[in-house]
């Protein structure tokens, strides 16, 4: 059996890795740039400076496999979902990290891995098994000891507001991945490479147009700012580039229950992070927290 045989099944697995331990890092410098540019300005930097980068890769394939055609009716509308869901996700997320430490913010966030099986219910018919119904509801555990205060054991203040916008953010990354998984293979071709990195083209160029006009519109002075701070941007685009053309080509070969599964190692990635970057500190009741929420997307992961 040649090495390309053996991997072939785990091609999947490599993406998903790489994917998330780049998006790790792509996520610490945007956590660093909202503070200057503001949560809008800071989801932009991924979109606006990851285009670039995107256009390269697409190149470099397109080179390879050749050009498309024009895209379907179907396939716009599965990235323009997928493209807004992710714009209101990382919005989300990042305003999350300014209320509580980075890794507990991402744990928050990665209740999307078992959201996303809720969502392939209602767009794919997909039936929920008793073995999903555990896992959401272990996750959900989880989720519930993270988002309460150690010493009042209750979900008020402070503690309850960015515990819900992880969890929206969640969702909505849910969302994008489910829109982008569709896209990806209303595209007609037999290369899952070339349907990838089309798609993830597109994405970005209605990102890059979409929150850029909003920020015109809403707040010119943030696109100056953005274009002041252009290396740390640039490395968050490219990172985020990189991060979105291995999540693409793992949605192209696996469904998004099983990507956004294995991408619970984000989760400890994080937890490194957070110590080294930002020296924050992850309690006792956090850490049984994140583990609940691990053990439940595994099951889920296990279950078919």
């Amino acid at each position: 059996m040649d090495i390309a045989t053996l991997i072939g099944p785990w091609l999947w697995v490599i993406f998903t890795l790489v994917a998330s331990t780049s998006q790790t890092f792509r996520n610490a410098l945007q956590h660093d740039l909202t503070s200057i540019l503001g949560t809008a300005g800071a989801t932009n930097v991924r979109f606006l400076f990851g285009l670039p980068f995107a256009i390269i890769f697409f190149v470099i394939v397109t080179n390879y496999y050749g050009m498309l055609g024009m895209p379907e009716g179907t396939t716009l509308l599965w990235t323009l979902l997928g493209a807004t869901a992710q714009i209101l996700a990382t919005a989300l997320m990042l305003a999350a990290m300014q209320h509580r430490s980075f890794v507990v913010s991402i744990a928050f966030v990665k209740t999307e891995a078992v959201q996303v099986a809720l969502f392939a219910l209602v767009f794919l018919g997909e039936l929920i098994s008793l073995w999903l119904a555990v896992a959401i509801l272990v996750a959900t555990t989880g989720v519930v000891i993270l988002s309460t205060k150690s010493n009042t054991g209750n979900l008020r203040g402070a503690s309850a507001k960015p515990a819900l916008m992880g969890i929206a953010a969640g969702a909505l990354f849910a969302l994008s991945a489910v829109g982008f998984r569709g896209a990806i293979r209303s595209v007609e071709t037999d290369h899952f490479v070339l349907a990838a990195t089309t798609i993830l083209v597109m994405g970005l160029t209605m990102q890059t147009i979409l929150v850029t006009i909003w920020l015109k519109l809403r707040a010119p002075e943030t696109i100056t700012k953005i274009m002041s701070h252009w290396r740390t941007s640039l490395g968050a685009g490219f990172l985020g580039a990189f991060a979105s053309q291995a999540w693409f080509l793992a949605f192209a070969l696996e469904s998004v229950a099983k990507v956004r599964t294995l991408a619970l190692v984000e989760v400890l990635i994080a937890g490194l992070i957070s110590k080294r970057l930002f020296s924050q500190t992850t309690s006792k009741r956090e850490y049984i927290g994140i583990v609940l929420i691990i053990v439940g997307v595994v099951i889920l992961l296990n279950m078919r």
